[in-house]
């Protein structure tokens, strides 16, 4: 059997589902716009430049899912999915990821983002592990607050051997394992793998992987 990882953000989706669901809030007025909008792009940036404080992130990006109960955020989320993400959804995308369902290979989502906002999203693409970054949450509502570790840059790491564990399987069990990456982010991830794959990589992923060999691929 293969193993196939996809990042979510910028890789299998030609947009950050992360960023954008932050801006739908504003648009929706459920956040105040001007320091909202104003945090959400430094930390965007940040993340591009490989600086991001996860943690900061986390407090920023979870709190408004505590504010509100979860029968309104889905129903949100169901709009947010119809306005923002299916347009990010490339017919290339879809058929790099059934193409690896079609083999048998056991498929997964790896983000940093948490699973509340990418959970349908990796559902949309028929796929049905996920490794993200989870909210915790308290009778039936978000508590604003991270459970675990978050699964981003090392902590990808943890993450994916954490739900191999669960089944039984190590990274060693397959007879390869593909990571498919936009990200610098990703590397330690990426470095793991037999077989690393840049997608419509950043300047850094993309310098790494010239330099490596390994293959850059475009899904635009």
């Amino acid at each position: 059997m293969n193993l196939v990882l996809f990042d979510l953000d910028n890789t299998l989706l030609a947009g950050d589902s992360d960023f954008e669901w932050a801006q739908f809030l504003i648009s929706r007025g459920l956040v105040d716009q001007e320091i909202y909008e104003a945090r959400n792009l430094e930390f965007y940036e940040n993340y591009k430049a490989g600086t991001l404080d996860i943690h900061a992130f986390l407090d920023f990006q979870l709190a408004p899912l505590a504010r509100h109960p979860r029968q309104e955020l889905d129903a949100l989320h169901r709009e947010f999915m119809n306005e923002r993400v299916e347009p990010m959804i490339t017919p290339a995308a879809r058929a790099l990821v059934r193409s690896h369902l079609d083999s048998g290979a056991l498929v997964a989502i790896v983000t940093a983002t948490n699973s509340f906002v990418t959970g349908p999203i990796a559902r949309a693409f028929g796929i049905a592990h996920l490794v993200a970054t989870v909210p915790a949450q308290q009778d039936g509502r978000f508590t604003g607050l991270p459970r675990g570790t978050p699964a981003f840059q090392g902590g990808k790491i943890s993450r994916v051997d954490a739900w191999l564990e669960s089944m039984g399987l190590y990274l060693g069990s397959f007879e390869t394992s593909h990571f498919y990456s936009d990200s610098h982010n990703d590397l330690p991830l990426l470095e793991k793998v037999s077989d690393p794959v840049a997608v419509d990589p950043d300047d850094t992923l993309r310098a790494h992987a010239q330099q490596r060999g390994w293959p850059v691929i475009s899904l635009r």
